[in-house]
């Protein structure tokens, strides 16, 4: 309508369709945990291992989620500088259970962080610079960790079809990405003329959705390249190796949650290990559940037992890990959404460094 207000009956459609989404969600992960784990292994199977772990077992397990915690914060603190540990671990508790509940995932996360960058008085070219760069440096990380399993397990002459099959395109996606991305942080002049592209394009495809066009464009990616090339200059090697980390202390986690439920090196080594979390990594970054609900379970158990774990520990060690990976986080997430507004260095949403 020409004053802008929604068209009769938009606002029920809209609602119809978020119904209808959530209950296509609900059906795919109840069909995967009534239906489809339990052919992999009974869950009084399941139980059994479960109640086997010893309070030695606990420690090890509450000692390995702590460290995962812990080294959520250290990327951001150097993406954006003047970020306190405490700030930088409360928002990404917050922004990782936002994108855990939410169909959008990483999205609603990237929004969630910078609006609370903004509400602890970071300027709006800061907190969107440590959004974008630190989304970047997690793609590109997700992306080259199917390439280095495939190359591990080629090292010990194993093969893994699906897992070959994710690391050619992450490759190939990886590839293109970073020229793109080195592209545009030539020079000003390109970043303009590729963000104009992009923002028509992404508009475009808005409109086909009856969505608002962006309101961004080239002087906006050409203001994110002077700020990433000043970042990137001084800090890329630490931020790379804090991105991994964090990431890997995630691997450590499942290799813990294999080994207390007794899947044995012989049984499954860490490379294959390395190999089946690489391959649910990508899995989970589908956004085809919150989360990757049920789709990390399933991918995750099947490739645990191909490599060798029994049914009933493999889906054990599956449901423990992807336990400690979510309810810890989703429990601190919600306790730093509501107590975020206390922790902020001066002023609120709105006021500039």
């Amino acid at each position: 309508m020409p004053d802008g207000t929604a068209a009769p009956g938009g606002g029920w459609r809209k609602h119809r369709k978020r119904i209808l989404g959530g209950v296509a969600t609900a059906a795919i992960v109840g069909a995967i945990f009534v239906f489809v784990l339990p052919r992999i292994a009974d869950y009084r199977d399941v139980w059994d291992v479960m109640r086997g772990l010893s309070r030695r077992d606990g420690l090890l397990l509450a000692g390995a989620t702590v460290l995962n915690i812990a080294t959520f914060p250290p990327s951001w603190m150097v993406a954006l500088p003047g970020l306190a540990f405490r700030q930088a671990l409360v928002m990404t508790q917050a922004s990782t259970a936002l994108s855990m509940v939410t169909p959008a995932g990483a999205a609603v996360g990237m929004a969630g962080s910078y609006s609370m960058l903004r509400s602890w008085g970071f300027s709006s070219g800061s907190s969107a610079l440590a959004v974008a760069v630190s989304g970047v440096w997690n793609q590109f990380a997700n992306l080259v960790f199917p390439v280095v399993a495939l190359i591990l397990l080629t090292g010990i002459e194993q093969d893994h079809p699906a897992l070959r099959t994710t690391a050619f395109v992450g490759l190939a996606v990886l590839v293109v990405a970073v020229v793109v991305f080195a592209f545009a942080l030539s020079s000003s002049e390109r970043a303009r003329r590729i963000g104009s592209a992009v923002a028509r394009l992404t508009s475009r495809a808005l409109r086909l959705l009856r969505r608002n066009p962006v309101t961004w464009g080239g002087e906006a990616l050409a203001q994110f390249r002077s700020g990433a090339l000043e970042l990137l200059r001084r800090r890329w090697h630490v931020l790379t190796l804090a991105t991994l980390a964090g990431h890997l202390t995630v691997f450590l986690l499942l290799v813990v949650c294999l080994r207390v439920v007794g899947v044995t090196g012989g049984e499954v080594s860490w490379v294959e290990a390395f190999a089946a979390w690489a391959l649910i990594r990508i899995l989970g970054a589908l956004p085809l559940t919150p989360g990757g609900l049920g789709i990390v379970e399933l991918g995750l158990s099947g490739a645990l037992v191909a490599f060798g774990a029994s049914n009933a520990d493999a889906v054990a060690g599956t449901l423990l890990y992807r336990s400690l990976t979510i309810l810890p986080t989703l429990v601190l997430g919600l306790l730093a959404a509501v107590s975020w507004r206390s922790h902020h260095p001066g002023d609120r949403l709105g006021s500039e460094q």
